[in-house]
């Protein structure tokens, strides 16, 4: 039995087989999840009392077991890991097989630990790994050093990566990501049509369809006075106005203020953080930057990213590396799980993951020795 691979993000979980050997079973995997996984919502739906309501009375409450890259709900991370696992992977109670989860920068050992416990104690699996999202999604463009810049749900990721090993000291996380650009576009949408009420998911799907950034600061600064109004129908019928509020989305991870934040655009950090590395690998690490995450399929994104890399001070300029022409063009929102995939078909044929003996015999704490 094939391994399977989780990467469970605040607002995706995206699970599926690492099918061997050939890079297309990978892409088919990527690109039409349903074949041997998929994508979906790292939140739940879970029944409980209301106590202002008549005795007996049930209410429905999202949950969400994952908010800021990290497990915050081991109960409902159970319930939803157990749905994808024996409902749409095919597990079967008893047989279970091997698994490999992708970790955020910093995770705490004491999650890494638990998460190993809940896959060995209540999964029962024969085999386990974890390995961190930035050497993974480095492994899908088939590098094992460079920068990655992940912008998630709710976190920014900044990680240096030199031979396969994260550069902890020189690595950066930052507290926002994709949640907090939908509420600034929500409070700029409300600024352009107080008198509109617009679902919350409805925010985030217009976010998607118009949030863009333009080529530089000065642009956007002139966008203030000159962006042309555009009109949107909502799903019940009502049309809003979209006006700067699509620049002011992206420009706000190159200028922090807007969302109320005194600190250095995503640009900066990024080179602030290769300077903390030794002099012998800047240039490896900067001409080998690799963007991930949702956010970055923004229109003009990835153009403007490069802009204020060719303007920052540093000797050496970031360099966005081009995936291989063989890898979907979406990479960049699967680059960890498909790292994951790829890590997958070495750690479990060559038995450098934890067994279900090794847990036995030493218990949790295991997965830091055989885990890095």
């Amino acid at each position: 039995m094939e391994a399977v691979v989780v990467d469970a993000g605040s607002k995706l979980l995206k699970a599926g087989i690492a099918l061997p050997d050939q890079a297309p079973a990978l892409l088919r995997i990527s690109l039409a999840w349903g074949f041997a996984g998929q994508v979906m919502p790292s939140k739940m739906k879970v029944e409980v009392e209301d106590q202002q309501l008549a005795d007996g009375a049930v209410v429905e409450e999202v949950v969400q077991p994952v908010v800021r890259g990290f497990v915050k709900d081991w109960d409902a991370m159970e319930d939803l890991l157990s749905y994808v696992l024996y409902r749409n992977i095919g597990w079967e109670i008893g047989d279970e097989g091997q698994i490999l989860f992708t970790e955020p920068l910093f995770t705490p050992k004491a999650l890494r630990e638990q998460l190993a416990q809940l896959m060995f104690e209540k999964f029962n699996v024969s085999g386990f790994y974890d390995s961190e999202q930035a050497v993974l999604s480095l492994y899908a463009v088939g590098r094992i050093s460079g920068c990655t810049v992940d912008i998630g749900h709710g976190k920014i990721d900044i990680a240096p990566v030199c031979e396969g090993a994260v550069q902890h000291v020189a690595s950066k996380r930052l507290e926002i990501g994709g949640v907090d650009l939908t509420n600034l576009f929500a409070r700029e949408l409300k600024k352009s049509n107080p008198s509109i009420n617009i679902d919350p998911s409805d925010v985030e799907r217009i976010k998607e369809q118009y949030a863009c950034c333009t080529e530089d600061q000065l642009a956007f600064d002139a966008i203030e006075s000159s962006c042309q109004p555009e009109r949107h129908t909502l799903p019940d019928g009502q049309v809003i106005m979209i006006e700067k509020e699509r620049y002011v989305v992206g420009e706000a991870l190159f200028q922090p203020r807007i969302l109320g934040l005194e600190d250095y655009g995503i640009v900066h950090q990024l080179v602030t953080s290769v300077s903390n590395v030794s002099s012998e690998y800047h240039r490896q690490l900067l001409e080998n930057t690799m963007l991930c995450g949702g956010t970055i399929s923004m229109t003009g994104f990835e153009d403007r990213f490069q802009r204020e890399a060719n303007l920052s001070a540093s000797a050496i300029r970031p360099t966005l590396v081009k995936p291989p022409e063989y890898m979907p063009e979406n990479l960049a929102k699967h680059s960890a799980w498909l790292g994951g995939a790829i890590l997958a078909k070495v750690v479990f044929p060559q038995n450098q993951h934890v067994t279900k003996g090794e847990y036995d015999e030493t218990g949790p704490s295991i997965v830091h020795k055989k885990c890095f």
